[in-house]
């Protein structure tokens, strides 16, 4: 184990030889290290000016030393050093983080960091960003160093008061929330829900525990922590084979749920349920997943638009249809005249239930009642469909979300706004970050958001929440439901909030919830996969964290990923990387290449 602790003055002259052994790796020849060494020599005096730290193995050796020098707001990583024979390990990851923090601490808001070119990779892989102006090199004519800076920033706020600022309990509960509502759209036996339950990963900037259905592999935990620089998690995991009940397996061990319960910790599952209330030994509120229902929300829109203040939403018309046949009849009176419908389920998550049909589609199945039969018997929502900017104009983005949480005290707080990525009415993935909401949305989609926050607060409801929209052609936002509970999107926030304290602010995350695989992986290749796009994509200057592994062993194989960095363009590269390197996998079993086989 390796801890980050104040340096001594005592240590100097040895923690001068530890940064000229280290500079010395990259190759450089005697003339240049004597060039170097007035500039790298650490004083007694220099270890409290210039705030050095060290890396300590239990042993007590010294692995690494780093300064954080310089006057807030400005502040500069004067050195960042790490013995030759443990490069590799992680020791100047763990100093980088660990001055990132302090930077945080002292009021910090830019650090400026000249890279040695030999550990420009380095720093690109830990978040800085190169900028258009070179440090200069040493006098003696070496190479020019490569300047970085980074914008160290504390946890949002939002995520602090998310789970008191601390680490938490995560349930991944996904199939036990579903099975509540009883969703004939749904598989019965909830493998989908299963897999997605690894998300519980995600559920609040630092997990201490993870409390898993199905079994996960163990080289996932150990490079989504190394990614995240999580340490110290607990992982519980292969509790459930086909029954949804999470919160009850765990009661069934009385010792695993005095653990869970009794440590003190924010105990946080993906919804809340009857069977999480026992467990959690929080009374169940009757009603309080009431707009979890399609047409309650709705109802709960018309009231707060009914109030005035909202002329950036418009609301889209909703009928209920108590069977397939009232269904089919209001959706041949609208395709005769020529209107788009969405039919939605009273309850379904990810877009399970909703269908957008058109003219086109009701006259291409063989009419409306044809089109219904393939849909569950049961009370059907008929609504009105929002219609985007004419044919060729620039879209920009369609479906869009609002983030937010109701604390204990019943206090709704905003997190932000995100992009979702939807097909006929199909969510597969979403991206937060700066600048995505484009500007013209993101007040109206703010205060309606915060109002709907205000509305579930009074209702009596705790825990994180949403509110979808879909944008029109006149510049508005149509809301389409809400989901009480955590989703795809709420788990890019809480990526994007650890890893702007980890990495420096500005970061973009997109979730894309099903990424095809070419071939199933055995376990040990999935990890040894993984563990590669990682390393490509931080040589692009993007993070890679594996969502979803266990679809990977699937008959037809899926991988749920995170993707993060700080342009668009970036975000986009590794998101490509990532489809293609997937779909790419089925090729390691190909035929073997004549230039691959020995003569």
């Amino acid at each position: 184990m390796v801890k980050v602790r104040v340096a001594r003055p005592a240590e100097a002259e040895d923690l001068t030889g530890l940064v000229m052994r280290s500079k010395a790796h990259w190759g450089y020849d005697a003339a240049f290290l004597a060039a170097c060494a007035p500039e790298l020599r650490i004083r007694a005096a220099d270890v409290t000016a210039r705030r050095l730290v060290v890396a300590e193995n239990a042993r007590g050796e010294v692995l690494g030393v780093a300064s954080l020098e310089g006057t807030p707001p400005v502040a500069a990583l004067g050195l960042l050093f790490v013995e030759p024979s443990a490069i590799g390990q992680g020791v100047g990851r763990l100093l980088y983080r660990d001055a990132l923090r302090r930077a945080v601490d002292l009021g910090v808001r830019r650090l400026v960091i000249d890279s040695d070119p030999y550990a420009a990779g380095f720093y690109r892989a830990m978040g800085a960003v190169a900028v258009a102006d070179a440090a200069p090199g040493v006098e003696s004519g070496g190479p020019a160093l490569v300047r970085f800076e980074a914008a160290p920033v504390p946890l949002a706020g939002w995520a602090r008061a998310w789970t008191g600022g601390g680490r938490a309990v995560h349930l991944g509960n996904v199939g036990e929330f579903n099975a509540q509502f009883a969703d004939a759209t749904l598989d019965p036996e909830q493998r989908p829900a299963h897999h997605y339950a690894c998300l519980a990963a995600f559920y609040s900037p630092h997990p201490a525990v993870l409390v898993l259905p199905r079994p996960v592999p163990r080289g996932w935990t150990e490079l989504v922590c190394r990614q995240l620089g999580w340490t110290g998690v607990e992982v519980y995991d292969g509790l459930l084979d086909a029954d949804p009940g999470l919160a009850d397996a765990v009661r069934a061990r009385p010792a695993l749920a005095a653990l869970l319960t009794g440590a003190g910790l924010p105990l946080v599952p993906w919804g809340r349920t009857r069977p999480f209330g026992r467990l959690a030994g929080r009374p169940w509120r009757p009603g309080e997943l009431r707009y979890e229902s399609k047409s309650a929300a709705h109802a709960l829109f018309g009231r707060i638009l009914a109030d005035g203040g909202h002329p950036g939403i418009v609301l889209p018309r909703q009928w209920r249809a108590d069977g397939r046949w009232a269904a089919a009849r209001m959706l041949a009176a609208r395709t005769r005249a020529g209107e788009s419908t969405v039919l939605k389920s009273e309850h379904g998550v990810g877009g399970s239930g909703t269908t957008v049909v058109t003219p086109e589609r009701v006259r291409a199945a063989g009419g409306a009642r044809a089109l219904l039969r393939r849909l569950p018997r049961g009370p059907l929502l008929v609504e009105e469909y929002v219609g985007g900017p004419a044919s060729g104009a620039d879209e920009g983005p369609r479906d869009l979300t609002y983030d937010g949480f109701v604390d204990e005290a019943g206090h709704a707080h905003e997190v932000g706004g995100a992009v979702m990525d939807v097909a006929d009415g199909c969510y597969r993935g979403a991206t937060v970050g700066p600048g995505v909401v484009p500007s013209w949305a993101e007040k109206s989609l703010g205060a309606f958001g915060a109002a709907v926050g205000r509305e579930l607060a009074e209702s009596g409801y705790r825990g994180w929440f949403d509110v979808d929209f879909v944008a029109d052609g006149a510049g508005r936002l149509a809301p389409t439901e809400t989901n009480l509970r955590l989703t795809g999107p709420s788990i890019a926030f809480m990526v994007a909030a650890r890893l702007d304290a980890l990495r420096g602010a500005g970061h973009l995350v997109r979730i894309a919830d099903r990424v095809e695989l070419g071939a199933r992986l055995p376990e040990a290749q999935l990890d040894e996969w993984c563990a590669d796009l990682a390393r490509d994509c931080a040589e692009l200057g993007a993070v890679f964290v594996p969502a979803i592994p266990t679809a990977a062993f699937e008959p037809a194989p899926w991988l749920g990923v995170l993707v993060a960095a700080r342009s668009r363009e970036v975000l986009d590269a590794a998101e490509a990387l990532v489809r293609a390197e997937a779909l790419a996998v089925g090729a390691m079993f190909g035929p073997a290449r004549s230039s691959d086989r020995r003569s």
